[in-house]
């Protein structure tokens, strides 16, 4: 493949990627708000409780083996054959184990539906382990526009079926239902639509040299995921399911922005510098035109969110959700920060330096312990701020490999980045003091959004940075050969 040809697929895979993110997670946040205005906290609590564990399983089924066929130059039918099996297998036994850990669970939560909710809401970790090497299938040929009929669908099926439950009146299982419905969906649609099918043949030796990469990659998500839900154990076990459901909810919308932007450049930028990994220029290029693509839009998005989260929860949630608000806030700019540790590490594990993703899990971790269980003591919001602050050492480590691997310094990265911080902080100083103004509130957020971001949009322009240049040349180039 042409660098041309590889520039070309990766443009085309963002935007397809992209567009896959934004469309099926509009929907998923129209069917969340109808579901949040349908259903009480505490219902989302006992799932948030639930998805603690099934999240640190899923890492053991699904982490890895995708993965590790996308990183394989010449990974073939036998290949992932043997990885499909491989991930069934593990799965199966996983979910086996979370099924008996179940009533345990529940007791030390001291909620009786968390073990039905866990058993049921379990089954997702063997339809995932199957849709993570269809993922890998696709993202080798970089085909990402097979997402977005996969996951659009998954989306809308998935929310009608929790939107009826929910309305009919059975409570947290709407939400499971829903999850399980999504995931199924879009599992069964890339069968349909993807050429690829599992052989009836497996192979020890090519299981044991990808799980070589695949494992130390897994062992580092395990440890990334476990200390990651953390925080909700914690909250959950000390506080309430309540307070869980606050903490998650202003998590969700920062999330929800913050991953859509970092999961379409991660899917895509992984197989493309996979495939660069001998031109260190090239690896440094990508990184860099990534953390400051990702960047430009996520930080005016964020700060925007931080700085109108009460109108917005009052508008979409009701009062009721009313105290998920500093969440939102603090929690906001947490996904700021941890943009610059994503490329950085997408990179490392492109290169095939899965060993240095797992050394750094094990040096920031405890910092991340300390950091937690100190603020445990305070309240739930105490935890996030601490979290925040971990995010921050973390992207300082992050960043300390490339140094030497494609010569890309911690100082290169944050002035590649700094326009843009600067600019969103003092556009969101601009929409917090309208927002004081005594306006219909429906008004008022129309205002703030329309100021705030072309405010930011013309001094992007006028400034001519170098972020806003590459968004617009690359639109404009797309369009053209569509």
């Amino acid at each position: 493949m042409t660098d041309n040809d590889l520039k070309r697929k990766t443009v085309g895979g963002f935007f397809w990627r992209f567009g896959e993110r934004i469309a099926s997670q509009s929907v998923s946040f129209v069917i969340s708000i109808i579901l949040a205005r349908l259903l009480l906290p505490q219902e989302y609590g006992v799932i948030a409780l639930s998805m603690v564990f099934i999240n640190i399983t899923n890492v053991f089924a699904v982490s890895g083996l995708g993965t590790s066929l996308i990183q394989k130059r010449d990974a073939d039918a036998l290949d992932f054959s043997t990885m499909f099996y491989a991930g069934i297998v593990i799965s199966l036994v996983l979910y086996g184990l979370l099924f008996m850990a179940a009533p345990w669970v529940s007791t030390l939560y001291h909620n009786e539906l968390v073990c039905p909710v866990l058993r049921t809401l379990g089954l997702v970790v063997p339809v995932q382990a199957i849709n993570s090497i269809q993922q890998a299938s696709i993202s080798r040929k970089m085909d990402f526009k097979k997402f977005f009929y996969a996951t659009g669908i998954g989306t809308v099926v998935s929310g009608i079926v929790g939107v009826t439950l929910a309305y009919s009146g059975f409570g947290v299982w709407a939400l499971v239902a829903q999850q399980i419905t999504n995931h199924s969906v879009n599992t069964i649609i890339l069968n349909r639509i993807i050429k690829w099918r599992p052989e009836l043949a497996f192979s020890y030796r090519r299981f044991k040299g990808l799980f070589s990469f695949g494992s130390r990659l897994m062992c580092a998500n395990f440890l990334g995921t476990f200390f990651n839900e953390l925080k909700s154990f914690i909250v959950g076990a000390k506080y309430t399911p309540a307070d869980l459901a606050f903490y998650n909810r202003g998590e969700a919308l920062p999330a929800l922005i913050a991953n859509n932007i970092n999961t379409t450049i991660n899917a895509v930028l992984f197989p493309a510098i996979s495939k660069l990994q001998d031109d260190k220029e090239g690896v440094k290029r990508a990184i860099r035109r990534s953390m400051m693509t990702s960047s430009f839009v996520l930080f005016p998005l964020l700060f925007m969110l931080a700085a109108t989260a009460d109108k917005i929860v009052l508008i979409l949630l009701t009062e009721k959700w009313m105290s998920c608000v500093p969440f939102m806030r603090v929690l906001c700019l947490g996904h700021c920060i941890a943009i610059l540790g994503t490329a950085n590490l997408q990179a490392i594990n492109a290169m095939g330096r899965s060993d240095i993703t797992l050394k750094l899990e094990f040096i920031k971790k405890p910092f991340y312990v300390v950091a937690i269980c100190s603020a445990m003591f305070i309240s739930p919001l105490a935890i996030a701020v601490a979290n925040v602050s971990y995010g921050l050492l973390g992207v300082v480590l992050n960043a300390w490999p490339n140094k030497k691997l494609v010569g890309y310094k911690f100082c290169e990265q944050f002035a590649d980045i700094r326009s843009q911080l600067f600019l969103s902080m003092a556009m969101a100083m601009v929409v917090h003091a309208i927002g004081l103004l005594d306006l219909n509130v429906y008004l008022l957020l129309g205002l703030q959004f329309v100021v705030g971001f072309g405010i930011y949009w013309i001094i992007s322009k006028w400034l001519s940075l170098e972020s806003y240049n590459y968004i617009v040349s690359t639109a404009k180039s797309f369009r053209t050969k569509k």
